[in-house]
C-alpha cells in the first residue's frame, strides 16, 4: 500500500479521532503514518480485545476494521460497535472481495463503507472525510460534550457547564457505550470495584451517585426537566441525554 500525503487541502476534518484495528503489523503502520500526515488522531490496535481496552477510555469516531483478525472476527465487531454506538463510523477494509462478504458487511456489521484491499490511499481519505461530515453532524445535534482531560460536561447551550468527579466521569462514560445507554445496577458498582473492594460499590452508594449526577443534570437543564438517568425496572439505570466524549 503505497500511501503518500494528498497535496491539497483537506475538508474541515479535524478533529476526527480513528480507530484502526488491523493484525497486519506493517499495513497497520503505513495507515496510521498516512492518516496522521493528513492530520487525522489514529489509535492502531491488532485485535477487538485491544479495540475494547481502547474505546473504555478513548472517544472515537471513526472505525477501520480487517475482517479477519485473531479471536474475535471484525464482522462481529461492526456488529457490536454499531448496536452500543448508533453514530459511529465505521469502514470495514478487508481483502474479501465476494459479494455475499459485501452484502454481510453492510447487513450484519452495519458498516457505513466496504473496501477492499489494496486500497488507494485518496479513496480512504475521501471516504474518511465523507463519513466525518455524517458523524460530525449527528454529534453537534443537541448532545452534550464530555471532556475526558478536565471531567468538564458541556451541555448544548453555554451556559450548561457540569464539573463531574472521577466516579461521576467513570459512570458516564459506561453508560454513553452501552447498548440503548442501560447497565444493570451490578454492572455499574462493579465499575468501581478496584477502588472499593473486591465487591465493588454497594447498591446504595450507587444510588447515591446517580442521585448526586441528577441533581447535576436538573441544575443545569431546569426543575421541570426529564431526569437525565431513569431507573429502569428490575435492571438498573438508562442514561438519557447523549453524550460525546471528546478530548
Amino acid at each position: 500500500m503505497n500511501m503518500v500525503p494528498m497535496n491539497k487541502k483537506l475538508d474541515e476534518h479535524v478533529p476526527f479521532v480513528v480507530a484502526v484495528v488491523e493484525d497486519d503489523r506493517l499495513l497497520r503502520q503505513e495507515i496510521e503514518i498516512h492518516l496522521r500526515a493528513n492530520q487525522f488522531k489514529v489509535h492502531a490496535v491488532s485485535s477487538g480485545a485491544a479495540l475494547d481496552d481502547l474505546v473504555s477510555s478513548e472517544p472515537i469516531d471513526m472505525y477501520i476494521i480487517d475482517l479477519n483478525l485473531p479471536g474475535e472476527g471484525g464482522l462481529s465487531i461492526c456488529k457490536r460497535l454499531r448496536q452500543t454506538l448508533p453514530n459511529a463510523g465505521i469502514v470495514i477494509m478487508t481483502a474479501r472481495v465476494a459479494l455475499h462478504d459485501r452484502l454481510a458487511g453492510y447487513s450484519h456489521g452495519g458498516a457505513d463503507f466496504y473496501l477492499t484491499k489494496p486500497i488507494s490511499p485518496d479513496e480512504l481519505l475521501m471516504v474518511l472525510l465523507s463519513l466525518g461530515r455524517r458523524v460530525k453532524r449527528l454529534s453537534t445535534d443537541g448532545a452534550w460534550n464530555l471532556s475526558l482531560r478536565d471531567r468538564l460536561l458541556l451541555g448544548p447551550d453555554p451556559w450548561q457547564k457540569l464539573r463531574l468527579t472521577s466516579r461521576e466521569k467513570t459512570l458516564l462514560v459506561a453508560m454513553s457505550h452501552a447498548k440503548d445507554n442501560t447497565l444493570e445496577s451490578g454492572a455499574l458498582c462493579d465499575l468501581f470495584s478496584e477502588e472499593d473492594s473486591d465487591e465493588g460499590m454497594s447498591k446504595h452508594a450507587l444510588e447515591e451517585l446517580i442521585a448526586r449526577l441528577r441533581k447535576k443534570f436538573k441544575t443545569a437543564l431546569g426543575p421541570e426537566s426529564e431526569p437525565a438517568i431513569k431507573s429502569v425496572w428490575g435492571v438498573g439505570y438508562q442514561l438519557c441525554v447523549h453524550i460525546n466524549l471528546v478530548y
